[in-house]
């Protein structure tokens, strides 16, 4: 089996993102298959930004239609908690410190970027907060000291090239905005479209088995073209 790259752009604020939560799942389930978080810091720096009334209107009519769309469940906490409180603030940094330090410590940098869409999404939390960020980690079964200690040695200056390296891939594969999805196998990378798969995770699995079974093939038939193939060969030297 060709091993195969499914890049994930994303940002633990973007609602879209979480009416995605399904696919990142079930790209997961893929054999050969590696999902890689990009975080794209969509409220970060200079664009993270207080709740307000304008903020909670803006969303909510989203969040409506990601769940009419997809089923995912958004909490009582979230809509009348959370979209309601001036002194809370959205701010992509934090959560994305916190699943690239979840990646580091054990690996589970995707566990964490769903755990935290859960925790902002149903449970209304503050998850720009570090002890939420902590608590989290904890249960998700982190060892606390050991996640909160990888936590603050994310730096600063780190965490703002990762967002511009995750920009530069969202330019590199031609996607608009978050989420966007990307296919790397061998030297091809193809940007997908999930927006037809939102709610059906079983037919994204299949069409993403489909595409590795495909690249395979491929491949095969390659190796087979060149197997026996003559060098060519001048005054220089001789190469296949």
């Amino acid at each position: 089996m060709t091993q195969a790259t499914l890049h994930y752009i994303a940002d633990p604020l973007c609602g879209w993102c979480y009416a995605a939560a399904p696919l990142v799942r079930a790209a997961r389930d893929v054999a050969g298959l590696d999902v890689v978080f990009h975080g794209g810091g969509m409220m970060a720096g200079p664009n993270a930004q207080p709740v307000t009334p304008q903020l909670r209107n803006y969303v909510m009519p989203h969040d409506h239609r990601i769940a009419s769309l997809t089923g995912q469940p958004f909490g009582d906490a979230y809509f009348d908690g959370l979209l309601r409180d001036g002194t809370a603030v959205f701010d992509s940094a934090p959560p994305t410190a916190a699943v690239l330090a979840a990646e580091v410590l054990a690996g589970r940098g995707l566990d964490m970027f769903a755990a935290l869409q859960r925790a902002h999404y149903v449970d209304g939390k503050r998850i720009a907060d570090r002890d939420v960020l902590v608590s989290i980690a904890a249960d998700l079964g982190l060892d606390r000291d050991a996640f909160a200690h990888a936590f603050d040695a994310q730096d600063a200056a780190a965490l703002m090239q990762h967002f511009r390296d995750s920009r530069a891939w969202l330019t590199r594969v031609g996607g608009s905005g978050f989420p966007t999805f990307a296919l790397e196998t061998g030297a091809q990378i193809e940007r997908l479209e999930p927006g037809r798969y939102l709610g059906q995770p079983d037919a994204w699995r299949d069409a993403l088995r489909e595409r590795l079974q495909a690249a395979q093939t491929t491949v095969s038939a390659n190796a087979n073209a060149n197997a026996g193939a003559l060098p060519q060969c001048g005054p220089d030297g001789c190469a296949l």
